[in-house]
């Protein structure tokens, strides 16, 4: 967690005035500080259950959220307490305390429902808080879960067949916990002990009958198995018999409390720092506290809209900021590797290239890692964009060093021979013979001169061509050769020009090629772990379709046994649209591959350099076919 994140006490994140739902930008803005995961623990229940007490558990405070001690609701809206994960190193936990549901003094009683709504999508484990047992009333409380199917949609298209869109709640859904506090009966089935959890399931079984009580809590029996699949229940004793420590539990010490009440506690506790995992998207992409702010602001503002939030689109919305993340995250990554790695000037431009490979790979992992949704490789393409220039950036830099670095070295080991120049040494008969080997033995003390770079040849042929003057005005001066001689001299030096020119000139052919084969690299490495990352994709996704649909059979042979052969059939027609789904991601990974590998070629192709552009869409219209 961010240093300056770290908070003392909670803070109100979405405020609920006269029925409107408001973010709160300074809690928004300790949230875009996060950008470690985030465990996401939300509880919600009906006024003066004692919520914010195992909240401020959690915290390990005892103050924090406000405990109401009168009739009075004290929290509203949705209250926020970040604090460092006290189990899971680079990880934030996150509390959201909710307003008692049910409360007298709220007008609308679908604010409640949203306020609940907003605390099940937020959270990766969802805490549903109420006093003693689980009967008719403690569901029918609990009646907002059966209303979520209209609160929410899965996909965009507002055509999309309500029963199958909520079916998928499953995939998107936190765990749930349910927490019965000051429990006073006996947890005996049949007249043996059981477990919280047993007291859950055998609690959640359909009840036979019509009456229109039964039929509400057989709702939301059947909501909670549908869209739940990992549930767990906590019982708790009374804290005390002390009726007045009750009004001040915030006051009250560890040992005042019943040591059952205690151990109780510390068990709760214990499941959630090891239990809760971070919060994902359906994708499998961790959120951080950053993308936690983004999903507050996007679904509160849907909301107040009057529209109704879509998961997917939620999804869609996030992944703009993860993916800009992503591009910064793996391009900064590539800049300091590379700052790391490379000494300039290098020998030569293969080393520099070398380098760059091997940081570039690095960082189109990160990318690969931090990203998710980009169909179009909108943001690959903004991320090998970014590479690409910082590349050019590290190659003129490597130029410049070089051609600096040997300019400087020619000028110290010229330093001799142009003082003879101007003093007139050479012009004398046999002074182009002089000249000649001074400035041979320039040349052969520059080339053992180490690590001069890339600009190496071009510095010496600029300054050979600087001295091409001087030495034809010392040869056609030369008494001692004849014209002959001079001309056979002249003839030389030309020659000679010609030959550093054609070696110029093929250094920079070579170059070029070493070029071209980093940027087909460049693509084919782009596109490799494309692929990987687009199977990856693919087999999450069949991994979520088969637990669902692992969870709907378990399900349907649940309500097989209980005899309840209407939920059967309606269950089973989802788990056979679901075996569909199933079967036709298999056959279509294929496909969905080719589609997307070619997409992604056409649109990277564009971001090559002019001249580059012909021959490396042709190296990777024919490597394609290697990837695929």
């Amino acid at each position: 967690m961010a240093p300056g994140s770290i908070m003392t006490a909670p803070i109100c994140l979405v405020e609920n005035e006269e029925q409107q739902l408001r973010v709160n930008r300074e809690a928004l803005s300790i949230l875009e500080e996060i950008s470690e995961p985030v465990v996401v623990v939300a509880i919600a229940g009906l006024c003066r259950t004692g919520k914010s007490y195992l909240m401020n558990r959690l915290a390990g405070q005892n103050h924090g959220f406000p405990l109401g001690s009168t009739v009075q609701s004290k929290t509203k809206g949705i209250w926020m307490w970040c604090v460092p994960h006290p189990s899971k190193p680079d990880h934030t936990l996150v509390l959201l305390d909710t307003e008692g549901l049910g409360d007298v003094e709220k007008g609308d009683p679908k604010n409640d429902s949203w306020i609940f709504t907003l605390a099940l999508l937020l959270s990766s484990v969802f805490v549903y808080n109420s006093i003693g047992a689980i009967n008719h009333q403690a569901l029918e409380q609990l009646h907002y879960v059966t209303e979520l199917a209209e609160l929410i949609r899965t996909k965009p298209s507002p055509s999309c067949d309500e029963i199958h869109d909520s079916a998928e709640f499953v995939s998107f859904f936190p765990d749930f916990v349910w927490t019965l506090r000051d429990m006073v009966l006996e947890l005996k089935l049949d007249g043996h002990p059981i477990t919280g959890d047993e007291y859950l399931e055998n609690a959640l079984k359909l009840i036979k009958g019509g009456r229109p009580q039964i039929q509400n809590s057989n709702r939301t029996r059947m909501c909670i198995r549908k869209f739940f699949p990992k549930r767990k229940c906590f019982v708790f004793d009374r804290p005390t018999s002390d009726s007045k420590l009750l009004l001040h539990m915030e006051e009250a010490s560890e040992s005042q409390l019943d040591l059952k009440f205690q151990d109780q506690s510390q068990r709760f506790c214990s499941y959630i720092f090891t239990q809760a995992e971070a919060k994902t998207l359906r994708e499998g992409i961790t959120v951080t506290g950053n993308g936690l702010g983004s999903l507050v602001v996007t679904y509160v503002d849907t909301i107040n809209s009057g529209s109704v939030p879509c998961l997917e689109d939620t999804g869609t919305t996030l992944a703009q900021l993860k993916n800009t993340e992503a591009v910064r995250k793996a391009a900064d990554h590539y800049s300091q590797q590379m700052a790391q790695r490379v000494q300039f000037p290098t020998d030569t431009l293969q080393e520099l290239l070398d380098l760059h490979t091997a940081c570039e790979k690095e960082a189109i992992t990160v990318f690969m890692e931090n990203s998710f949704k980009d169909d179009q490789q909108e943001f690959q393409k903004k991320f090998v964009e970014t590479i690409e220039k910082k590349k050019e950036e590290f190659l003129l830099q490597n130029e410049d060093v070089s051609c600096n670095y040997c300019q400087a070295e020619l000028r110290k080991l010229s330093e001799s021979l142009m003082e003879s120049v101007s003093r007139g040494t050479f012009c004398v008969p046999g002074g182009h013979s002089l000249y000649l080997e001074a400035k041979n033995k320039v040349m052969q003390d520059y080339e053992l001169v180490p690590r001069r770079g890339v600009k190496a040849k071009e510095v010496l042929q600029t300054f050979m061509q600087s001295q091409k003057a001087t030495q034809e005005t010392i040869l056609w001066a030369d008494k001692a050769l004849t014209d002959e001689m001079k001309a056979k001299a002249a003839e030389q030096a030309k020659r000679e020009a010609a030959e550093q020119e054609q070696e110029l000139l093929k250094q920079k052919l070579e170059e070029q090629q070493q070029k071209t084969e980093a940027q087909n690299r460049t693509f084919m490495e782009n596109l490799a772990q494309l692929k990987e990352k687009i199977k990856r994709g693919i087999y999450e996704f069949l991994r979520m379709l088969k637990m669902m649909f692992k969870h709907k059979r378990k399900l349907l042979e649940e309500l097989l046994t209980e005899g309840f052969n209407e939920e059967y059939e309606e269950l089973n027609k989802e788990a056979n649209h679901l075996e569909e789904d199933i079967q036709q991601t298999k056959s279509n990974i294929s496909t969905a591959i080719t589609v997307a590998l070619l997409v992604a070629c056409g649109i990277l192709i564009v971001v090559l350099p002019g001249p580059l552009k012909l021959i490396c869409g042709q190296l990777f219209i024919t490597s394609i076919v290697t990837i695929l």
